[in-house]
């Protein structure tokens, strides 16, 4: 079978591989859709924190049964339509006795420690797969970004009328921003690329958009939208309840936290590598609570599949871009130049 490759940074190779043999317990699944993270992107570009080379990437996909266990416990049969849970957890750590899997201390998500999707058949336990329940393969390959940005809006705790601020309107950015506004947040989204914003207004009707395009544009949009207060001689801006950082940059994890309010939240979805100096008595200042959100549970999964089934979210509409899986050099290669002007890119693996 072919599977495509990262060999090294800004290179990328379809390969032919040896096809992988299901295990009692495992499906076999045919590759359908895959669709290129921003972490994919930040490996192709040498600036993921995640990644060793070579390695096939890919964490986002949906998948047809071709072997399965018959009369298995989950209910899965051959010919179903499926996506999957693509974080491996050890059991073994502190982490994973607490429950807490997402956070596994030895985590191996597919495609970042572990080798991943981007190939034409892979085997999966069964615990780790879920019927699509009738979406389209394409729409399934969305719902693993979805789970991440859904996951880190319920670290939240989003309240109806919450004032939320998504800084990255990537793929990953646009799916919180989605999910917070489901919980009745007033959510406005920001990032540095105009043509970015105004898809994700058109599409997705947010309360508004901010275009982060020099040093001070976020915090006058954070007075003009949330309002200020003159103390002592200085105006201080009130800053949104919840502020989500889906970048991975120290720049917008700085943005969030002036952005923010006192007594507000700030959620961190992005990977990044750099560090950041900055008063961190403003987190004691303002009395934040800062969350990190990694990841996303089996639920998750469960919980948004039945959430696009029932027409709560069209996730078709952030898909912006097709490549046959045998162009994958060139799709991480446009995607790379192309950034701003590309939201969901599938790779094609039906043919």
């Amino acid at each position: 079978m072919k599977a495509i490759y990262i060999v090294e940074p800004g290179k990328v190779e379809v390969k032919e591989v040896e096809k992988p043999v299901r295990k009692p317990g495992e499906a076999l699944l045919k590759i359908l859709y895959g669709g290129i993270c921003g972490s994919d992107l930040g490996s192709y570009r040498g600036t993921f924190a995640y990644f060793d080379y070579p390695r096939i990437p890919g964490h986002e996909f949906s998948a047809e049964i071709m072997e399965i266990d018959e009369n298995n416990e989950y209910g899965l049969k051959k010919g179903m339509i499926v996506t999957c849970n693509p974080y491996f957890n050890c059991d073994a750590c502190y982490s994973c006795e607490k429950g807490l899997v997402n956070a596994c201390m030895d985590n191996h998500t597919m495609g970042c420690q572990t080798d991943g999707a981007f190939c034409q058949y892979i085997t999966m336990p069964l615990e780790r797969v879920f019927d699509g329940k009738g979406l389209s393969p394409k729409v399934l390959t969305a719902i693993e970004p979805f789970c991440i940005g859904y996951h880190g809006i319920q670290r939240a705790g989003i309240k109806k009328g919450d004032k939320v601020l998504v800084v990255g309107s990537g793929t990953i950015g646009v799916l919180a921003a989605i999910a917070a506004k489901a919980l009745g947040g007033q959510v406005y989204i920001s990032d540095v690329a105009k043509e970015k914003l105004d898809y994700a207004m058109e599409h997705f009707e947010f309360a508004g958009t901010i275009l982060n395009d020099s040093p001070h544009a976020l915090l006058q949009a954070a007075r003009e939208i949330t309002g200020s207060i003159s103390i002592n001689g200085n105006e201080a801006i009130y800053g949104f309840d919840v502020c989500i950082e889906a970048v991975g940059q120290p720049s917008t994890f700085q943005d969030c936290i002036e952005a923010a309010a006192f007594g507000g939240k700030v959620v961190i979805i992005g990977v990044g590598k750099k560090n950041l100096d900055f008063n961190f008595t403003m987190i004691q200042k303002k009395e934040l609570n800062v969350y990190g959100s990694r990841n996303a549970m089996n639920k998750d999964f469960i919980e948004l599949i039945d959430l696009v089934k029932d027409g709560g979210v069209d996730l078709e509409k952030v898909i912006t871009h097709e490549y046959p899986y045998e162009e994958g050099a060139k799709a991480f290669e446009d995607f790379s130049s192309n950034g701003a002007h590309m939201l969901k890119v599938l790779l094609d693996f039906t043919k």
